[in-house]
């Protein structure tokens, strides 16, 4: 069943992370501040809207190279869905042609602290580490004929790379809720 990502408010501070990524290093929040925007993205492996849009997300990162910091977290069950370890998700990055950190949220509370609820779930701040946008990548979904390009996404990034302001009607993104481990469901 498809979810909706939660809206949180606008101005939101990032919260704090310090995670492994899927190479062995680590990457904390404090890594990206010095940013002039950084993106947050959840995913995963397995999601049927991650696959579709994968691959456009791998070319709004080369598209944005250095101006943008982008992470990705994975925080669902490795141990009930193990499309989404380690070894499948370096797959898939390398398959999406992803060049940022791919992190591991083992214990789920990061994605509890952004209010993840989906896979693809994108959160963008800006310098300060501000919310200024959370929402779809673009209108493409698994099974519409809409194509991938990123432009949701792609237009807060240029408004705010450009120093304007960044619309703050946004649509919210959609995708597979968040594998919760048992008992680990946010309340």
């Amino acid at each position: 069943m498809a979810v909706n990502s939660f809206m949180v408010p606008l101005g939101a501070p990032a919260p704090d992370f310090d995670l492994t990524a899927i190479d062995g290093g680590s990457v904390s929040l404090e890594d990206l501040k010095d940013s002039p925007a950084t993106l947050v993205v959840f995913l995963s492996n397995h999601c049927p809207y991650v696959r579709h849009i994968e691959k456009g997300l791998g070319a709004l990162a080369a598209d944005y190279g250095a101006r943008l910091s982008i992470v990705a977290i994975c925080s669902n069950d490795s141990v009930n869905y193990p499309d989404d370890d380690p070894t499948h998700l370096a797959e898939q990055a390398a398959r999406a042609g992803f060049t940022f950190p791919y992190l591991l949220d083992d214990t789920q509370e990061v994605a509890k602290a952004y209010k993840a609820a989906c896979t693809p779930d994108f959160f963008l701040y800006d310098s300060q580490l501000r919310l200024v946008y959370r929402g779809e990548f673009d209108g493409s979904r698994p099974g519409n004929s809409v194509p991938v390009t990123g432009s949701s996404l792609r237009a807060a990034i240029d408004a705010l790379l450009e120093g304007g302001d960044v619309p703050s009607e946004q649509n919210p993104s959609i995708g597979c809720g968040i594998k919760w481990k048992p008992g680990n469901e946010p309340k």
